[in-house]
């Protein structure tokens, strides 16, 4: 029985996709559930398992820019893997072995034809070029002529006058070498679709809203005891670990209730206000930046928050985040400071009208009741649609969440 491995749908407006990577070999053995292919579209990286067990047989290779629904290869159940035994280096034809593994002597010029094995290129420049193969010294294994030889010959040649215009540049001009110091040192990689889709988004950010971003310093010397005195027992009994972010998105849930516009998209000439909270979590990855959604985090505690990040950061490294949970998002918040990030402006994730930063925390001296102290302090940034949000709805939002942090207890008083 042979089972078709095709390119899946991943949402209505995705119709290609990149064979990004494939994790099994032509004719390789694979059991089901094993991961067999990696795809890539302009939003969202996914693994392909095998249904049943069988031997794959692939018809697209890697790196193949396809159509949705496109056939990329083939599982032959029921048929079993042969295994090639390595032929002997000692028993190979001598024009398959490398020049590093073994050189052999050259064979007299009356048994060997100079034109035998010769790569297509180089048959096809020599006949291009009129070149007569006797004056051309061969380098390569065996004294077979390669492309450079021929290339070092044609430099080597004087530069005849010719009559006709037409025949002028022929003699003068020369092919490149195939490599330069430049060409060495520089690779060039086409842009994954995911990375096309995140420069388009960034680049319509910046085109068409008028972003503007404020800051602020928070004082995270409460909510660091509150974590410290809580996170073994939290750990014990939910089994993840808790982290700042919960008590950031629970932080701007809590002023998007007081700031609606900033939970709000400019839709042509409407205003689209919603009434619910879905917190998109920047992300970093290494086929770039992703944003999950959290639907409806204001319904949400902090375990329920932890999990389900900690669950979107799994399924973002094994390539399984499904596009539906990268759709929907109201608010953004993005934490630079896992990186050791000081201080940065965030771009909005369009059309939402409001992204949060967070930073890097660092004990500063700062100033309290008239005393210097030292305090685990971190800077965070507000960018904001200015079409939408007013500057004094922006400090106004940031000062909010500012004093949530400094005083956590206003979230379970709800003050």
């Amino acid at each position: 029985m042979i089972i078709e491995i095709r390119i899946p749908g991943v949402g209505e407006s995705v119709r290609e996709a990149v064979l990004a990577q494939w994790l099994k070999n032509d004719g390789d053995a694979v059991k089901k559930d094993e991961t067999l292919l990696v795809i890539e579209t302009d939003k969202v990286s996914l693994e392909i398992a095998a249904e049943a067990d069988g031997v794959l047989h692939i018809l697209v290779p890697a790196g193949t820019t396809v159509p949705i629904g496109t056939l990329a290869g083939t599982l032959s159940v029921g048929e079993i893997a042969v295994e090639v035994a390595p032929t002997p280096l000692s028993t190979a034809p001598q024009h398959f072995l490398s020049s590093e593994i073994q050189t052999p002597e050259p064979l007299p010029d009356a048994v060997v034809d100079k034109s035998m094995h010769l790569p297509p290129s180089v048959r096809r420049l020599i006949h291009e070029k009129g070149v007569d193969m006797a004056l051309i010294a061969g380098t390569g294994p065996g004294g077979r002529i390669t492309k450079g030889d021929v290339l070092l010959y044609l430099e080597a040649l004087p530069v005849k006058p010719v009559d006709t215009a037409p025949a002028a540049p022929q003699a003068a001009v020369t092919e490149a070498p195939p490599h330069t110091a430049v060409d060495a040192l520089t690779v060039r990689k086409p842009l994954t679709p995911i990375r096309r889709r995140i420069a388009e988004r960034l680049l319509q950010a910046k085109q068409q809203t008028a972003m503007l971003t404020t800051f602020n310093e928070i004082d995270m010397s409460r909510v660091i005891a509150l974590r410290d005195r809580h996170k073994e027992s939290f750990k014990r009994r939910h089994g993840v670990s808790l982290g700042f972010m919960g008590f950031f998105i629970k932080a701007s849930i809590a002023a998007l209730k007081d700031f609606p516009e900033i939970n709000a998209f400019i839709d042509a000439t409407d205003i689209l206000y919603h009434q619910y909270y879905h917190i998109g979590i920047a992300v970093g990855s290494e086929r770039g930046l992703v944003v999950p959604v959290l639907r409806h985090a204001d319904r949400m505690g902090f375990a329920d928050l932890e999990k389900a990040i900690a669950s979107a950061v799994e399924k973002i490294t094994s390539g399984k985040l499904g596009l539906s949970e990268l759709e929907g998002g109201t608010f953004t918040i993005s934490n630079g400071g896992v990186y050791g990030s000081l201080l940065s402006t965030p771009i909005l994730n369009s059309p939402q009208s409001g992204i949060l930063g967070m930073h890097k925390i660092e004990k500063r001296p700062v100033v309290v009741d008239d005393t210097i102290v030292i305090r685990p302090m971190m800077y965070v940034a507000l960018s904001y649609d200015h079409r939408i949000v007013d500057g004094r709805g922006a400090v106004s939002f940031l000062k909010r969440i500012k004093e949530i942090i400094e005083e956590p207890e206003r979230l379970m008083m709800e003050i």
